[in-house]
C-alpha cells in the first residue's frame, strides 16, 4: 500500500529544539572534560601528567568496540519506544552520576592508585555516556529527510552545544570565585551530571512523536537481513564518503581538543593571568562561535557544507598559527584571536555532524538497510578517542617538557622554560596542522546537495516500487 503521509513533511521548530536540549546530555560533560580534567587532575589531584593524559587513553583503549557495538545492538534493538529510546533513557542516568565522580579527590597518596581509580570511573563514564550519544546522534537520520534540512537540524543541534559550552563555563567560573578547590569541582560536577541526566529525558519525550511519523514513512521491514556486526563494520568502513566524513570530525575534534586543553595552562603560565582569564577566554570563542553559527547555516543553503568549512577553518588556522607568537601582555590580541578562532569553529560543529546522514542515504542504497547507529558509533567513538588523544598527548609533552605539578591549596609552581616553549608549541603549530589535514579532506567530499538528491530520487523509486 502506497503511504498515505505527505510526500514532504517539513521538520518543525519544537522538534528541532527538542532535539538540539539532547545534545546537552554530550555537551555539558564534554565541555567540563576538555576544558578541565586535565588541568584538574595535575593541579587538584596532584596525579603525574603522564598519568593524568593516560587516565582517559586508558579508558578509551577499553571503549574501542564500545560505540560500534552499541550502535550495532541499538540498530538491532525492538521495543515499542523503538530502536533507539531505550537506550537513552536507561543510559541517562549513570552517565550523570559517573561524571561526578570524576570530580572526586579520594584520599590516596599513591600515583598508581590515584590513576585506577580515575581510570575506573572514567570507563563507567564512558560506557555510559556511548549508550546515550550513539542512539541520541543516531536519530538525526531518522527524523530528516532531506539534504537542507539536515544542515538546518544540525545547527540548532551545535547552537545548542555551544550554548552549553557557554553556560558550563560560566557556571565554572561562578562556582570557581566562590568556592575553593577540591569543593569547587565536586559542585560543578554535580550540577552538571544533573544537568545532562535531565537534558537527555527531556529530547526523548520532545523528538519521539517525530520519530514515529518518519518510521511509518520510510515503511522498513521488522526484521532486517541479519549481518554479523564485523561484517556490517567492514561494510561501513568500505564507504569512501564517509571515511572522509570520519577524517574531517576527526581532525576538526582532535584541533579542538588539542586547544582547549592546553588553554588554562597558555592563560596561567605563559601569559601570566588568572583563572578568572581563563575562563573570559574560553567564553569568547563559545560566544563567538555560537553568534557565527547561524550565519554559516544559511550560507550553507546557497553554497552547501563543504564550502563553508573551507571558508571558516582557515580562520581558526590563523587563530592558532597567531596565538604561538603571542607574548604575555598581548592580553587585547589575545581575545582578539579568540573571536577568529570561534568564527571559524563554528563550522566544525555544523559541517561533520550534517554530512554523516548523507552517508547514511548512500549506504541504504547500496545496502538495503538503514544502519544509522553502526555508523553514529563510529564517529562518537572517534568524538571520544579524539578527546583522550588529545588529552594524554598534552599531558605527555607537558611530562616531557618537566611541568611541575601542584595540588589543592598550595601556591602554584613557577615552570621551567622547557613547559612554556611546549606550551606555546601545542597551543599553536600542532592544531594547526591537524586542521590543515581536516580542510585538505572537506574539499574532496564527494557528496553534493545534487548527488544526495539522486541517492534520495533513487531510494524513493525503491521504496515505491516495493509498496
Amino acid at each position: 500500500m502506497k503511504d498515505s503521509l505527505p510526500e514532504k513533511l517539513e521538520l518543525n521548530l519544537k522538534t528541532k529544539i527538542a532535539y538540539g536540549v539532547g545534545e546537552l546530555g554530550g555537551a555539558i560533560p564534554n565541555n567540563i572534560l576538555v576544558f578541565y580534567v586535565l588541568f584538574f587532575l595535575t593541579n587538584v589531584a596532584g596525579l603525574n601528567s603522564t598519568l593524568a593524559g593516560g587516565v582517559l587513553l586508558v579508558a578509551k583503549a577499553w571503549d574501542a568496540i564500545n560505540d560500534p557495538l552499541i550502535g550495532w545492538l541499538s540498530d538491532r534493538t525492538r521495543s515499542r519506544l523503538g530502536r533507539r529510546y531505550p537506550w537513552m533513557l536507561v543510559g541517562a542516568i549513570p552517565l550523570g552520576l559517573f561524571f561526578f565522580l570524576q570530580w572526586v579527590v579520594p584520599p590516596i597518596s599513591n600515583q598508581w592508585l590515584l590513576f585506577s581509580y580515575y581510570t575506573v570511573v572514567a570507563i563507567l563514564f564512558y560506557a555510559s555516556i556511548s549508550s546515550v550519544l550513539v542512539p541520541f546522534s543516531s536519530l538525526a537520520a531518522e527524523i530528516t529527510q532531506s539534504y537542507d534540512e539536515r544542515t538546518s537540524l544540525v545547527t540548532v543541534k551545535s547552537t545548542f552545544w555551544i550554548g552549553g559550552s557557554i553556560f558550563v563555563l560560566a557556571l565554572a567560573q561562578v562556582i570557581f570565585a566562590r568556592v575553593e578547590a577540591p569543593t569547587s569541582y565536586l559542585i560543578l560536577g554535580a550540577c552538571c551530571g544533573f544537568l545532562a541526566t535531565l537534558s537527555v529525558y527531556l529530547s526523548v519525550f520532545g523528538t519521539y512523536e517525530r520519530y514515529k511519523i518518519m518510521q511509518g514513512r520510510r515503511r522498513q521491514v521488522e526484521e532486517p537481513e541479519k549481518i554479523p556486526v564485523l561484517k556490517q563494520i567492514k561494510i561501513a568502513l568500505s564507504n569512501k564518503p564517509f571515511l572522509y566524513v570520519i577524517g574531517i570530525y576527526l581532525c576538526s575534534w582532535l584541533g579542538v581538543q588539542v586547544t582547549a586543553a592546553i588553554l588554562p595552562y597558555f592563560v596561567i603560565d605563559w601569559m601570566g593571568l588568572s583563572k578568572s582569564h581563563f575562563s573570559q577566554m574560553a567564553l569568547t570563542v563559545q560566544i563567538s562561535s555560537l553568534l557565527a553559527m547561524f550565519f554559516w547555516g544559511a550560507i550553507a543553503q546557497r553554497f552547501g557544507k563543504k564550502a563553508i568549512y573551507c571558508m571558516g577553518i582557515p580562520l581558526t588556522i590563523c587563530a592558532q598559527a597567531g596565538l604561538f607568537f603571542i607574548q604575555p601582555g598581548q592580553i587585547s590580541l589575545m581575545y582578539i584571536l579568540a573571536v577568529l578562532a570561534g568564527v571559524g569553529l563554528s563550522t566544525a560543529y555544523i559541517v561533520p555532524w550534517s554530512m554523516l546522514p548523507d552517508v547514511v542515504d548512500l549506504d541504504e542504497l547500496n545496502t538495503g538497510q538503514r544502519r544509522e547507529g553502526i555508523f553514529y558509533g563510529f564517529v562518537v567513538q572517534f568524538q571520544k578517542l579524539g578527546l583522550a588523544a588529545a588529552l594524554f598527548l598534552v599531558g605527555r609533552i607537558l611530562d616531557w617538557a618537566g611541568l611541575i605539578p601542584a595540588v589543592a591549596y598550595e601556591a602554584p609552581p613557577t615552570q621551567p622554560n622547557s613547559v612554556l616553549w611546549a606550551i606555546r608549541l601545542i597551543i599553536g603549530p600542532i592544531p594547526t596542522l591537524i586542521l590543515i589535514i581536516g580542510l585538505v579532506l572537506a574539499y574532496f567530499y564527494p557528496i553534493t546537495r545534487s548527488k544526495h538528491e539522486e541517492i534520495l530520487l533513487k531510494l524513493k523509486e525503491r521504496r515505491d516500487g516495493q509498496g
